[in-house]
């Protein structure tokens, strides 16, 4: 007797720089100046779904240098993508959104940013690894505690 049951998919559809800006408020008197950039990094992740079985994914990201009181850049970026996720039971559709997903997505994110910061005139920001499962759990547990 077959088993009836489909397959699960998950698929990337695309994935594209959804924005990006760069300021630089206070060149060219930054590049004059001889200490090294303090860089703050903000992260954040969304996913909506599009249609059926279709979800734009989107990681984004705002890198922040200063010297001393001085902004000398402030990079802001967001790396989306298009997924197929079927056929996967319901509870576990928002864990594949808010770990699988940005996971893929992260490593076009920082590129497309140390690529931003570097023509800039800056020397490149590489930003650090994240596991997104932990991210995720961090977050479900800040939401939890918001409810609560």
């Amino acid at each position: 007797m077959p088993d009836n049951t489909p397959l699960p998919v998950f698929q990337i559809q695309r994935v594209y720089m959804k924005g990006l800006s760069l300021e630089q408020p206070n060149s060219p008197s930054i590049f004059l100046e001889e200490a090294s950039p303090v860089v703050e990094v903000a992260i954040s992740t969304t996913a909506m779904k599009q249609t059926e079985g279709i979800f734009e994914s989107t990681v984004s990201v705002t890198v922040t240098a200063k010297i001393q009181d001085k902004v000398a850049f402030v990079v802001e970026a967001r790396q989306a993508g298009i997924f197929e996720i079927r056929h996967i039971p319901a509870d576990q559709i928002e864990p594949v959104l808010g770990i699988g997903c940005p996971t893929i997505l992260y490593p076009y994110l920082r590129a497309n940013v140390a690529d931003a910061i570097t023509r800039s005139g800056f020397p490149p920001v590489h930003l650090s690894e994240i596991n997104f499962q932990v991210f995720y759990q961090q977050r479900e547990q800040e939401h939890a505690t918001q409810q609560a």
